[in-house]
């Protein structure tokens, strides 16, 4: 697995903007397979900073219906929230 295959997108959230102003942690998508070290790795690579910790939960997809009586899911996700060493930062714009 690759460091672009590891890593999906940056989530944008408020809570996940307040996270970053205060403890400097960035919420980030990531393959369902891939575990801490190799996340933390992946970003450590893409983003060039240093990461101090990685959290990680599994997400099970919700229960949807789209414009007929049969029931569908959306996918299930892997969050991982990552912190950084005082003074880095990623620039997401």
């Amino acid at each position: 697995m690759t460091i672009f295959d590891t890593i999906k997108t940056v989530r944008i959230t408020e809570k996940a903007a307040l996270q970053t102003e205060k403890f400097n942690k960035y919420t980030l998508l990531t393959d369902r397979r891939a575990s801490a070290p190799q996340i933390k790795k992946a970003v450590e690579q893409l983003f060039n900073v240093k990461v101090t910790k990685v959290n990680t939960a599994n997400y099970e997809g919700k229960a949807r219906r789209k414009m007929t009586k049969a029931a569908g899911k959306s996918s299930d996700y892997k969050k991982a929230i990552v912190t950084l060493k005082k003074g880095d930062k990623i620039a997401l714009v």
